[in-house]
């Protein structure tokens, strides 16, 4: 890319009046050559590169090491390096640049690692540049030549050989001050929320456990918890076989619950009105949908097919469908408590505890994919309270499921306040 004339950001701050230069990578940033030759770093030191967490230690981000057979011709990454990892991410088809915050380590050949040219470069400046997709993308795509199995065909000297627009060090230095003090506001409420959910898992083992129980309005005991199989409680409703290519998020008169977003998208207790839920096609002919298979407040939506233990069997309660026409569709079930009265948002809480999930995951079958069966989840033993107490133990619960979704929606705005500022900073 020929050398463009300097420009000035949309935003900046008022005592910083001289123009950005339009300068090379390599004026702020050099390769560093460094191997682990000495062996000084072990399998323990190797080190990932994470879109969401940055650069941290693989053993603690994916649960074991990933190392080759010797780590001595692996680079060595300092506190304030840069690592440009090699492979593709959803976001980042051209990978990610990242700055070491953390511990030193060191990473395989399929990263990069620069130093900071101290005198023309702050590293926190370049890795908030680098944090926009936009700005990752833009830069490395000129620069990047794909392999048959999507491997990265690029230099770590070429890797430098655009440009980007950049102030002198001391508006770096200022940028840079600024965004970490919105990143530790992230950081705070990221904590503050992983607090309440640890708190709400604690009050979840405890309730269920009966260590804590409630009393009546005459602050009597409630009587004891009745032991029910799931089929004694909940009745099984027909769901649909919609895949993915059959819904929209545009148009449509009916939404349809898919497993896919069960697993990483719904809340535990499922109010429509706060949750982006597709639409079927309009084309798709709906005619054999009975009134009985739309979604009601209280029902539960089960997903019965994962790849994992984890997720096997994962229950959403739906709340409130907020007057919206509502299907359940592709593995999953739909049950509704019609045999017992249950509380509407109880139910959602009860199948997350440790003595349901056990069951659950014990009845479920498969090698590579498991699965449920309607059969086997209906003999489930359920403890179950009385309904006035469910009510009780349902707004104690939802009281801390307030707080945590508070603090998300803070959480989102702070990023979307982050970005936006970003993009005002770095785009011209």
């Amino acid at each position: 890319m020929d050398k463009e004339e300097n420009k000035t950001p949309r935003i900046r701050f008022p005592e910083f009046k001289q123009d950005w230069e339009h300068k090379k990578l390599s004026d702020l940033l050099q390769v560093s050559k460094k191997k682990n030759k000495d062996l000084k770093y072990s399998k323990e030191h190797v080190l990932s590169v994470s879109g969401e967490s940055g650069i941290v230690n693989q053993i603690e981000h994916m649960g074991r090491s990933y190392a080759g057979v010797s780590v001595h011709n692996y680079g060595v990454v300092e506190i304030g390096d840069i690592v440009y990892t090699k492979s593709p991410l959803k976001s980042n088809p051209y990978g990610i640049i990242k700055l070491n915050k953390g511990l030193p380590g060191i990473v395989s050949t399929l990263y990069a690692v620069y130093k900071v040219k101290e005198d023309s470069a702050d590293g926190e400046f370049v890795e908030h540049y680098f944090s926009l997709d936009a700005n990752t993308n833009r830069y490395l795509r000129p620069l990047v030549r794909k392999g048959a199995k999507n491997d990265m065909k690029i230099n770590n000297e070429y890797v430098l050989h655009d440009r980007i627009y950049s102030p002198q060090k001391a508006e770096q230095k200022r940028i840079a001050d600024f965004f970490n003090t919105i990143d530790e506001k992230i950081k705070l409420l990221l904590n503050k929320k992983h607090l309440l959910v640890e708190y709400q898992k604690s009050l979840l083992k405890k309730i269920f456990n009966k260590n804590i129980r409630f009393n009546d309005d005459k602050e009597k005991q409630f009587p004891k918890w009745e032991l029910k199989k799931y089929n004694e409680i909940y009745s099984f409703y027909t769901t649909n076989s919609l895949s993915r290519d059959k819904l929209n998020y545009k148009e449509g008169t009916v939404k349809n619950i898919h497993y896919g977003d069960i697993h990483t998208k719904y809340a535990t207790l499922f109010d429509v009105s706060k949750e982006k839920v597709p639409f079927i096609n309009n084309e798709i002919d709906l005619s054999r949908i009975g009134q009985e298979n739309y979604l009601q407040e209280g029902d539960l939506l089960i997903a019965d097919a994962s790849e994992d233990y984890k997720d096997i069997g994962k229950t959403i309660e739906v709340i409130s469908v907020n007057n919206q026409k509502i299907t359940s569709g592709l593995h999953t079930f739909h049950a509704r408590p019609n045999k017992y009265k249950m509380a509407v948002g109880f139910s959602g809480y009860l199948l997350q505890t440790w003595k349901v999930r056990e069951q659950v995951m014990k009845i479920s079958q498969g090698s590579k994919v498991l699965g449920l069966s309607k059969n086997r989840l209906g003999e489930i033993e359920l403890e179950i309270p009385c309904y006035e107490e469910q009510l009780k133990i349902t707004k104690f619960l939802s009281e801390t499921e307030s707080q945590i979704t508070m603090v998300e929606s803070q959480i989102v705005k702070s990023k979307l306040y982050k970005k936006s500022l970003l993009q005002q900073t770095f785009c011209y």
